[in-house]
């Protein structure tokens, strides 16, 4: 979600917590809610369940003029140091159920993992790609996650949305235009609550040997912890399986594989994925993806994309 501008009018702590009710945090630490861990506080932090405490709170945010950020697993968030002068909202809206022989729904603030898992249960074939990647369903959803020549919009059938103005609808999957690491969420700042995705019938004992292969391979080639994955997108060309070229092989033949600023360094099995110490601050980890950027730019005048999210000023 694009952030808005700073906090106004600058409310007395009694009447936003009369506003927003009482789960409403102050100061919540947000480094311990990403899989960097690392960042400031939030001003604001509220928890919520269901699509109508979500959509109450979207709606006092507005009335009062705060701006406000959608946290879902926080596994592709770089939070600022100084922190983020506005509203989060945490997705824990959960839930997965078969709504037809082979299609599930379930709730945004479901890990994907589970979702996963779940699939495989029910013998439901589509979703394998998906193993091992981090993150909620929402967030998925957000960012068009996929792996192995797979993406979420290729399954996902239908969805629930809350926009800013506290409003629903469902709407089918036509309306998320999915491109590469993209949605329609990004720009039109709506929210979604649950999700329904349509598979097929599979092999139980086919589809868990394929999910352990994927999780396998990924024990291998990714970090375990303090990181968010591939920090870069892949670059479009195709002449290249899947039509991309690995952002990692750009930079590891650009010669940003041992680079480190502070307590964050290139991953040594992975020149795409940033890893994080207890040392290591997000300034750290955002001037060492500057200094990626520009070893392939340098080298092959090209520009690489964040596939993170930041949140607050850096």
């Amino acid at each position: 979600m694009v952030e808005q501008p700073r906090v106004t009018p600058d409310l007395p702590d009694s009447e936003m917590v009369a506003a927003f009710g009482h789960n409403l945090e102050f100061s919540r630490a947000m480094g311990p809610l990403t899989s960097f861990g690392t960042g400031g506080p939030a001003r604001y932090f509220l928890s919520v369940s269901s699509i109508d405490e979500l959509s109450r709170a979207v709606t006092t945010a507005k009335r009062l003029n705060v701006p406000l950020f959608i946290l879902g697993g926080g596994s592709n968030l770089l939070v600022s140091d100084d922190g983020y002068d506005g509203l989060v909202i945490r997705l824990e809206i959960n839930g997965l159920k078969l709504v037809e022989p082979m299609t599930i729904e379930a709730g945004a603030g479901e890990q994907l993992s589970t979702l996963v898992d779940f699939a495989t249960e029910q013998s439901l074939t589509g979703l394998e790609f998906a193993a091992g990647i981090w993150g909620t369903v929402g967030g998925a959803v957000f960012g068009n996650a996929g792996a192995f020549g797979g993406e979420i919009g290729q399954v996902l059938t239908e969805a629930n949305l809350v926009d800013l103005a506290g409003r629903t609808r469902t709407v089918l999957t036509d309306y998320f235009n999915f491109e590469y690491r993209s949605s329609q969420l990004k720009t039109s700042g709506e929210i979604l609550a649950t999700a329904r995705f349509k598979l097929d019938e599979g092999n139980c004992t086919e589809i868990e040997t394929r999910v352990q292969e994927i999780l396998k391979g990924r024990a291998e080639r990714h970090p375990s912890e303090r990181t968010a994955g591939s920090f870069f997108k892949n670059i479009p060309d195709s002449t290249q399986p899947h039509g991309k070229m690995p952002a990692g092989r750009l930079l590891e033949e650009a010669g940003a594989g041992s680079l480190s600023v502070g307590g964050a360094k290139v991953y040594e099995k992975h020149a795409n994925i940033i890893v994080a110490d207890e040392r290591a601050t997000s300034k750290d980890i955002r001037l060492l993806a500057d200094m990626m950027k520009k070893k392939v730019f340098d080298r092959f005048g090209i520009e690489l994309q964040e596939e993170i999210q930041q949140l607050g000023s850096f």
